[in-house]
């Protein structure tokens, strides 16, 4: 049976404040995303920031066949405690685990810990919904997008983006508000398939967390008001209407065939 390594990347703290409202945090949506196409895996689930046994965990690394590590509410570049604790793990798990799918987040911090940089994003931001992002030639050859279209809306939320590439680091997508949507790149033994989306995750639950931020994300100008809220809201809505589930996780999926 393979083994599997999940990293949550938000606090303990805020994932308490998902679960008293009913969200599943991060690695739950991975989890369950994951057993939609395999449940024949011994999955396990570490928290760096939050771990009190994380040099423990550091020992094991090598014990997994694949890594995924998911989203957060944090920026790399505030360089707290917190966040230095997961570039750290990041550094080992790059030392150890041969292959690593890192998503929104984990994109940020594997580019961070690979010697790269992520800044505020300059035209824009994911609101639940990335549109139209475009596969280039790299991409379409190589395995994260086999049988992925071309062009293709998914659910995303960020806030920053990548500025410079670890070295070797190949674009492998793009659309208009970020140019690194898809990214791939080779650091220690590892190959890191890195997207800047959330496939693993739903549009219902992107739903429900801007409803949880709701006044946040109008204290900190991410929407003017509740109006734009609701009406963004729809949009989304009528995007899930018309999706299907297993495009939408794709990329999951080829990662799960590539290291079976």
């Amino acid at each position: 049976m393979k083994k599997i390594l999940l990293v949550e990347g938000n606090l303990r703290e805020e994932n308490e404040e998902y679960k008293n409202v009913g969200i599943l945090t991060h690695t739950e949506s991975i989890k369950e995303s994951i057993d939609y196409f395999n449940t024949n895996l011994q999955i396990d689930i570490v928290n760096p920031s939050s771990d009190h046994d994380i040099d423990q965990r550091v020992k094991d690394l090598n014990k997994y066949d694949g890594l995924i590590w998911g989203g957060s509410s944090l920026n790399v570049y505030n360089d707290t405690p917190e966040i230095r604790r997961q570039t750290e793990f990041m550094k080992e798990c790059q030392k150890k685990i041969k292959k690593i799918l890192a998503i929104c987040w984990g994109m940020q911090v594997a580019v961070t810990a690979a010697g790269g940089e992520v800044r505020k994003a300059i035209k824009g931001i994911h609101k639940g919904i990335a549109h139209d992002i475009e596969i280039n030639k790299k991409g379409l050859k190589h395995l994260i997008y086999q049988n992925k279209k071309k062009k293709f809306n998914t659910p995303a939320f960020n806030y920053d983006e990548i500025s410079t590439f670890p070295k070797n680091g190949v674009l492998l997508a793009s659309n208009s508000i970020n140019k690194v949507m898809g990214l791939y790149f080779k650091c220690g033994i590892a190959d890191i398939w890195g997207i800047q989306y959330h496939p693993e995750i739903t549009y219902e639950k992107m739903i429900q967390l801007i409803k949880f931020r709701k006044t946040k994300l109008i204290k900190n100008k991410t929407f003017k008001d509740e109006s734009e809220i609701k009406s963004h809201i729809n949009v989304i809505q009528k995007e899930n209407a018309i999706s299907d589930k297993a495009s939408r996780m794709m990329e999951l999926k080829n990662w799960l065939n590539w290291i079976s």
